[in-house]
């Protein structure tokens, strides 16, 4: 297995967001053959080669942006330096590249299993999240069970423990990660005290603004299957910035920190 694949493959286990440049074709001179590939990750380290010098710079520069706007794509190299394509070497070859951004499915870390946690797990699977049941104990200031789970910049959490104690503890938690949308299940007075609790210790209102509470959107369900969904469709419109959902989001977010 080549280093360029032997890192892809941590990287996909890490959940770390990776590229993976494959040369596909190539006429006339060129450092680079058939079936040379390099891997970036999203941190700017690399794995493998494709020639090096400015060819792979600018298969590099290309799968950066294909990272950042996660899409595939086929790329043409003319190794001249005038003329379309061209990268400003003398070689005279041309490559064709297929790269490719890997990326982790979003994680969906439900806090809490129960009536709502079951469906809410179906639900997320079915919807293409990477789902994390965390049980923990309840009446504790501590969460250690979340605490071993790595939350990052597409983590979504819910809180829906048997307890206010178990929820605000994994809330502090939460909101010490880089999680964009922490849930927490509660009526409005439950989620004021909780609000105001996190505020007398230190915590800056605007730490709070990833915290949705109560959760889920308001579309008039009751049973657990429902709920499930209304967490769900919250959480889908926070990860796409929806701005019809989100709206009506913070406006029962304001509700709930203003006292």
């Amino acid at each position: 297995m080549s280093k360029a694949i032997q890192q892809l493959a941590q990287a996909i286990e890490n959940r770390q967001p990776a590229v993976l440049a494959t040369v596909v074709e190539v006429h006339g001179a060129s450092p680079a053959k058939v079936g040379a590939q390099i891997v970036l990750l999203s941190d700017g380290k690399t794995a493998g080669t494709v020639g090096g010098g400015k060819l792979e710079s600018a298969i590099l520069t290309d799968a950066t942006k294909a990272l950042m706007e996660h899409r595939a794509g086929l790329f043409h190299y003319k190794l001249a330096e005038e003329g379309e394509d061209a990268i400003g070497t003398l070689c005279g070859g041309e490559v064709t590249v297929f790269i490719q951004p890997f990326l982790p499915a979003p994680q969906l870390v439900i806090v809490g299993g129960g009536h709502i946690g079951r469906p809410l797990k179906i639900m997320g699977e079915a919807a293409g999240f990477d789902v994390v049941v965390v049980d923990v104990q309840a009446g504790l200031a501590t969460v250690p069970e979340l605490e071993q789970v790595k939350l990052g910049e597409d983590s979504y959490v819910v809180l829906i423990t048997t307890d206010h104690v178990s929820d605000e503890a994994a809330l502090r938690y939460a909101l010490t990660t880089p999680a964009p949308y922490i849930g927490m299940i509660g009526s409005l007075a439950k989620c004021r005290t909780i609000r105001e609790h996190l505020l007398k210790d230190g915590y800056d209102s605007r730490s709070l603004e990833r915290v949705y509470a109560p959760i889920g959107l308001d579309l008039g369900g009751v049973t657990p299957q429902e709920i499930a969904v209304a967490i769900l469709a919250e959480v889908i419109a926070c990860r796409h910035q929806k701005t019809r959902a989100t709206d009506s989001v913070k406006l029962r977010r304001l509700e709930m920190i203003q006292v």
